[in-house]
């Protein structure tokens, strides 16, 4: 039996098939409100569940309680509200439950949401709530900051699933669940990256799997900092990996759509929300999840699962320390498991790595398989 969603219901806001075409005519003569891409990504995780039990955006009081609680409706843990922006001549247009249309810029017409909520928030106070910080340089309170006036919040009704780059690797929760139950995995274990996975990720997974049946490879694909490497290249990266470095029954390669925050601990609680959707009962947490620049401290991604008891968050989050390669132990360590000094341990900066592909250096092995070694050669010296 697998995990139950996260609120107890998997959300599924699409429209049928036998209603789609007359709700699309409908919705070409309604009020229109324009999507960015992030905002178009946050759509599509409400309709395909993976924001369950988030049916449309979130209003005020689901707001607050979020930001003050981390928890929604009293006892369903959540972090980061979900919010739909608009300018604020086009909110004073729309009335109280009104159904307006929503478009996107790269697909059009979209889908609907009904709107039964408009307020306002102190961007400064958003912005601590969720990144810990009001300093504009950090991607999260840059674009909270950029956000409109006015919120608006209801129910939404999507017309179709927002289709990216690598599409057949975009299993929506509903396929991911029939998947571990076809392969009978009861403990599924999610690794969330938005980077290529290198010797010590694949470590951590690898000790992960010894646990549990069967291990999602989960990269983030929705929107990223532009200085991040290319999800192109990240997926040749997992492929490589996959192909030649894990045992094929027990892995799943699968992207999940959603927007990049860089908001560290509480980004961390929602990946974990995000993957208990999609059927995983682990998820690996990292020392410095979903974290940028030095906003947070090292385990804090860690220590905020103390604020939440087992029962209510219903997913078992795994800690890791730092780990590497020591040459004094001849394999793969952790500062638990490794009693060298830091000068035998094979540990390189992002910056570090950046500089050796561009100046067609070779990687080490300790750090990175030479298969993903290859692959991101290629790009740093091809573009």
């Amino acid at each position: 039996m697998s995990i139950e969603p996260h609120g107890g219901k998997l959300v599924n806001r699409f429209v049928s098939e036998i209603e789609k075409q007359k709700k699309i005519e409908q919705a070409r003569h309604l009020k229109k409100i324009l999507l960015d891409e992030y905002l178009t990504f946050d759509l599509d995780c409400i309709a395909k569940g993976i924001f369950s039990p988030l049916e449309g955006f979130m209003g005020e009081e689901a707001t607050l309680s979020s930001l003050e609680t981390m928890h929604i409706h009293k006892t369903i843990p959540w972090t980061i509200p979900i919010l739909l922006d608009v300018p604020r001549d086009k909110a004073d247009m729309i009335e109280m439950g009104e159904v307006v249309a929503l478009y996107s810029a790269d697909n059009g017409l979209v889908g609907t949401i009904e709107v039964r909520e408009k307020f306002r928030l102190d961007k400064k106070y958003l912005a601590e709530k969720v990144y810990g910080t009001t300093d504009d340089n950090h991607p999260g309170v840059k674009r909270t900051y950029g956000l409109e006036d006015i919120f608006i919040a209801g129910p939404v009704e999507v017309f179709d699933k927002k289709v990216i780059d690598f599409e057949e690797y975009n299993l929506p929760p509903q396929q991911t669940r029939a998947i571990f139950e076809e392969r009978g995995w009861k403990r599924i274990v999610a690794f969330q990256t938005r980077n290529p996975i290198h010797r010590a990720h694949e470590y951590l997974t690898k000790c992960a799997l010894e646990i549990c049946d069967g291990l999602l490879i989960h990269p983030l694909m929705g929107t990223t900092k532009s200085d991040d490497i290319p999800g192109n290249v990240r997926m040749e990266c997992y492929k490589a990996l996959i192909n030649n470095y894990y045992p094929q029954n027990h892995v799943l390669l699968s992207i999940m759509p959603v927007n990049m925050r860089y908001a560290g601990p509480k980004e961390a609680v929602m990946h974990a929300i995000v993957r208990k959707n999609y059927g995983c009962t682990h998820f690996i947490v990292g020392r410095d999840h979903a974290g940028v620049g030095n906003y947070y401290g090292t385990y804090d991604a860690q220590k905020i699962f103390d604020n939440f008891n087992p029962e209510e968050l219903k997913i078992t989050p795994l800690f890791f320390d730092h780990t590497f390669y020591c040459r004094a132990c001849g394999n793969m360590a952790s500062i638990k498991t490794c009693p060298h000094d830091a000068n035998t341990h094979v540990v390189l900066s992002g910056t570090k790595v950046r500089e050796m592909l561009k100046k067609g250096e070779t990687l080490p092995e300790e750090f990175t398989r030479k298969e993903v070694a290859a692959v991101l050669m290629n790009w740093a010296q091809n573009g």
